[in-house]
């Protein structure tokens, strides 16, 4: 990537160059400080140490989420674990942006004049990679520079995973209740040439054949075992309907730590994908007249319940617990009430889902993400939703009961940044359960049919460009992007837009090459 001399700055991070610098006191309270001292952390720290003599790992990689789900971070050795756990690590607070330049040559967020960030690794997350049990993993937590001038230490807004985890936990202050998720993640194995150009799926577009799904098993196999030594339950596998689709699922859970699955999943497929000479493909729509790859969220609200180790790990595992954990148990406000109706969601699950619904336009902008999303929307018939209905097992609608106690969103593709996406669907479920947003009556018909006989249904918006306008319009989804995130967020995926309007494309050529005279 070109690295322009001259930038724009984005986004002050040094607003008062006059004022004092705050002491070393004044630090201890910063909301950095209070993770490295939160209690049990440091027994959690010791724990990793005795994890690192057990399985030999010699280096770390300390990695954090950037704003279109990119992993980045840095590389440490695994012998100064215990100052990296207590200090953390700098990087340039642009790296949330994948230090990307507009086309206009700015960066993107925040120039080189900015402060460098603080990642502070959150223990519980540690795991040795299977593919090489020399490196593990730790996610991280980011915080603004301990010599910021305003807010030193304080959480950094544009860290999309540690927004997540703080919208999360003020839900659940606020409304004594949690958000478990379950992901389907497709994606496409594509075949390389000798040059390393694409030449198509490895298997031919027929939905749930096995001999199809067996022909990709050398490939999904490596990925299940990589799995579940890195705390994946997998539930189940199917081969889709477009060249060399797949999709595994494993078992769903807290909302944070399913997001943590998903970009772990993603990892581990690109690394098959070099074993094997393939491709791992999460571009949405690479192939027209074929489905495109979703990533249908199935979500629910639960109170009470128990954090346990999966069964099928054994004692000695290759991580630190919570990663091969997963809540079990309590209630689900999401099943029916017997009183009131013994099939509909209750009224809680009735008000998130109205919420959903009412916000379903700016939420779009997060579901689907890239410009090339919008190409899964437009090819219509190919089971992607594209109006604000909700049903019972209707898959011609954007929201669908999939099974009693869950609803299924699936205005999501391949693309999401699931971390994004968790904090957008808690606000709008926030709002649906203080307003008490009634979502109509489900829908049991094809919903085309539907309005054909003159029911009046909103369209999602159906470019990005449409998407980021309806998200600059809705407070409430906006709100899950605090502080510098939107701004990071909207001048990301702004500038997206404005690059592929501003591009002379094949289609271009084809239609207008010759048009006169």
């Amino acid at each position: 990537m070109a690295k322009k001399k001259t930038v724009t700055k984005k986004i002050s991070t040094n607003k008062t160059a006059g004022r004092k610098r705050p002491t070393r006191r004044a630090q201890t309270s910063t909301d950095l400080e209070r993770q490295v001292n939160a209690p049990g952390r440091a027994q959690l720290v010791k724990q990793v140490r005795a994890k690192i003599k057990e399985t030999g790992v010699t280096y770390i990689y300390f990695q954090f989420v950037s704003v279109t789900g990119r992993i980045v971070g840095k590389g440490i050795p695994a012998d100064h674990w215990e100052r990296v756990a207590e200090r953390g690590f700098q990087l340039v607070y642009g790296s949330t942006a994948n230090l990307f330049i507009d086309r206009h040559g700015d960066y993107i967020g925040y120039g080189p004049e900015a402060s460098e960030l603080v990642g502070i690794a959150d223990p519980e997350t540690f795991v040795q990679l299977p593919w090489d049990k020399r490196i593990a993993r730790v996610f991280c937590t980011c915080y603004r520079n301990r010599e910021e001038r305003v807010d030193p230490g304080a959480h950094l807004t544009s860290d999309c995973r540690g927004n997540l985890a703080l919208i999360h936990q003020e839900f659940e202050n606020k409304h004594n209740m949690h958000m478990r998720a379950g992901t389907e993640p497709e994606m496409m194995w594509l075949r390389l040439d000798e040059n390393k150009q694409l030449k198509g799926g490895v298997t031919k577009p027929n939905c749930y054949h096995i001999d199809q799904f067996e022909e990709l098993r050398p490939a999904f196999m490596q990925v299940i075992e990589y799995g579940e030594k890195m705390g994946f339950d997998m539930i189940q596998g199917d081969h889709e309907d477009a060249p060399g689709q797949l999709e595994l699922n494993w078992m769903f859970d807290d909302v944070l730590r399913n997001s943590d699955r998903l970009t772990t999943y993603r990892q581990i497929c690109a690394q098959v994908a070099r074993e094997q000479g393939l491709h791992a493909c999460f571009m949405s729509k690479p192939f027209m007249n074929v489905s495109a790859s979703g990533c249908h969220h199935n979500v629910s609200l639960w109170s009470g319940g128990k954090d346990k180790i999966n069964k099928l790990h054994q004692k000695s595992i290759p991580g630190m617990d919570g990663v091969f954990t997963y809540r079990e148990g309590g209630k689900n406000h999401f099943m029916p009430d017997p009183k009131i109706d013994a099939v509909k969601p209750g009224p809680i699950g009735l008000h998130s889902i109205g919420g959903v619904i009412e916000h379903l336009a700016a939420l779009t902008s997060i579901g689907s993400s890239t410009v090339n999303s919008y190409r899964r929307l437009w090819d219509t018939g190919f089971w992607a939703p594209v109006f604000a209905d909700w049903g019972f097992q209707n898959r011609t609608c954007a929201l669908r009961v999939s099974a009693p106690g869950r609803f299924e969103y699936r205005s999501v593709d391949s693309m999401v940044n699931p971390y994004l996406m968790g904090g957008a669907l808690l606000k709008v479920f926030a709002d649906g359960i203080a307003r008490n947003l009634d979502p109509g009556e489900p829908e049991e018909r094809n919903i085309y049919t539907a309005m054909e006989a003159g029911k009046q249904v909103k369209k999602l918006p159906m470019t990005l460009g449409d998407a980021l306008k309806a998200l600059a319009q809705d407070d409430v989804v906006r709100s899950a992007m605090p502080g510098e995130m939107y701004k990071v967020y909207h001048h990301y995926k702004n500038d997206e837009w404005e690059r592929f309007n501003h591009s002379v494309s094949d289609w271009d050529l084809e239609n207008y090459l010759d048009c006169l005279p």
